[in-house]
């Protein structure tokens, strides 16, 4: 594990599933590492990557760095034979995407992309809706994901709102099981002179049209990371022909199913989304809801984003065992970041138009 902040609250996960086994533990700070490493019970322990590389007891690495050492730790690692899983996003310019690509095509290793929202609960919610026919065709998509940055570790006034776009990039193509083939985005606002200054973005929002390959179907989603007034949300909204789902508009209230062809007071109702845990091996079930120990750091948690982190570790591990991709794999995972990273490029030309590079469609 690398990075111990929010990568952290991945160990009891990895540690209770039975396919894993934690090697080491990465970090910096040697004794916020120790503490972690005391608390679980981890040995070896490294503060730095280079060494961890030269492992060769480890298989494979798991990246919760900050997002500027994702592309080159994720590069370093597949040239030192560790398959990689990273968080979002996998990098912040093209280039480095398709490096990452060309790495995993010339060593047959896994690269997996630990995006949350796709195996969020909702998420799972929605496409099971849309698998078993209950939404009909799919009409439209959209997803924000408002967020107030302030406060936030100082890197991140260096961001550009879209290049950290994948939890709502990921829901509109990951449904459809979508490529985008070109983007067209608009600026909104503006943000305050020192955010502008350090991330050469002048704008507080970020609005993109999506146009997924080979589809009808197209896919709006909006970002902002600074100076304007909205609770955090990542939403995904669905339209179709029987049913569409839309996200709350505030946190915990419930979201809403509406099914066409009823009387209109009818149409709406609000729903409370299942939990999907019993697509789990048993042992790490209990991580898709609920802090497990509350006398740990609050590290210990899994049921963040969604439920996500347990089927995000169950994943990578289950495409290692089978020898199979994960899903995302690289190419999937490149194509949904340079969504972001296109969309930015359109922004500064007015909205024109901008392909998605090919090496991202499969």
């Amino acid at each position: 594990m690398i990075g111990l902040g929010f990568g952290a609250e991945f160990l009891p996960i990895y540690q209770a599933h039975p396919l894993a086994n934690v090697a080491a533990i990465c970090r910096r700070n040697e004794q916020e590492m120790n503490e972690i490493g005391d608390k679980l019970g981890i040995e070896k322990r490294y503060t730095k990557y280079e060494e961890v590389l030269a492992d060769p007891s480890i298989d494979f690495v798991h990246i919760n760095s900050p997002i500027p050492d994702h592309a080159w730790m994720s590069k370093e690692a597949l040239k030192a034979g560790k398959h990689v899983m990273c968080t979002v996003p996998m990098a912040t310019t093209i280039e480095e995407c398709d490096e990452i690509c060309q790495l995993v095509a010339e060593t047959g290793l896994k690269y997996m992309m630990a995006e949350t929202v796709v195996y969020s609960r909702e998420f799972l919610f929605i496409k099971e809706l849309y698998e078993s026919g209950e939404l009909g065709k799919i009409q439209f998509m959209k997803a924000s994901h408002p967020q107030d940055m302030d406060g936030w570790p100082d890197y991140w006034k260096d961001m550009i709102p879209m290049h950290y776009a994948t939890h709502v990039v990921s829901p509109v193509l990951g449904l459809v099981d979508g490529c985008a083939e070109y983007v067209s985005c608009f600026g909104s606002g503006s943000v305050r002179d020192e955010i502008k200054q350090r991330s050469g973005n002048p704008f507080a929002v970020e609005s993109c049209h999506i146009k997924i390959a080979d589809s009808d179907v197209s896919a709006q989603i909006w970002r902002f990371l600074y100076d304007t007034a909205r609770q955090y949300r990542e939403s995904f909204d669905v339209y179709g022909t029987k049913k569409s789902f839309e996200w709350t508009l505030i946190e915990d209230d419930p979201h809403v199913l509406h099914t066409a062809k009823k009387p209109e007071s009818e149409i709406p109702e609000r729903i409370e989304v299942p939990d999907y845990a019993h697509l789990l091996p048993k042992e790490i079930q209990k991580f898709t809801q609920s802090i497990q120990d509350a006398d740990h750091l609050s590290f210990v948690q899994g049921g963040g984003h969604g439920g996500s982190h347990p089927h995000l570790v169950n994943e990578f591990l289950s495409a290692l065992a089978e020898d199979r991709d994960p899903w995302p794999n690289a190419v999937q995972s490149a194509n949904w970041t340079c969504v972001g990273i296109c969309a930015h490029q359109s922004t500064m030309k007015g909205g024109e138009i901008v392909k998605l590079p090919a090496f991202t469609i499969k």
